[in-house]
């Protein structure tokens, strides 16, 4: 198999997963060292591909349903484990957390939550490795999320979730 034509293959992988693959698994199934697809997926991103890199693995960014970027504010694990349950709860999925920082600006981690399990997963590595979190560098708790929904209603829904959960930040 050619380079090219392996990185075709990691597409076609990638497209077919159900979730996030990481550099080892792409590794083993196509019989390649994992610094070897981690070169192919920064050659696939340099010509455009929309491939994201998560704590769990790599993605391919698509259009999965309607998408609204939503302010929040809180300062703790409960408000933010509260507030990933308000967003999967309606069926939404969080993607991403934006945060404003003094020194950097703007900072964006991908997160990729959709489930209970996933949102009680990531706090629990958030609250063994704090330094990491993006959550203390925001101003005040405030900080913006990408969400997915399946359609608007599922979007309006955790709105409201938010809103009475008193996470959603509105002026």
């Amino acid at each position: 198999m050619t380079a090219a034509q392996r990185r075709e293959q990691i597409l076609t992988i990638l497209q077919k997963a159900q979730g996030p693959l990481s550099a080892t698994a792409l590794a083993g199934q196509l019989g390649v060292s994992r610094q070897i697809v981690v070169g192919d997926v920064a050659l696939l991103r340099a010509g455009g591909r929309r491939i994201l890199a998560t704590p769990r693995g790599y993605l391919l960014e698509g259009a999965d349903g309607c998408t609204v970027t939503l302010a929040c504010c809180h300062d703790s694990w409960e408000k933010m484990l509260e507030e990933f349950y308000a967003v999967v709860d309606q069926g939404g999925r969080i993607q991403d957390v934006t945060v404003e920082n003094p020194l950097y600006g703007q900072i964006t981690g991908q997160l990729r939550i959709g489930t209970r399990y996933e949102a009680q997963e990531f706090v629990r590595r958030a609250t063994q490795e704090p330094d990491g979190l993006l959550l203390k560098m925001a101003a005040g708790g405030v900080h913006l999320h990408t969400i997915s929904a399946p359609d608007r209603e599922s979007l309006e829904r955790i709105r409201q979730a938010l809103a009475q959960a008193g996470i959603l930040y509105e002026t």
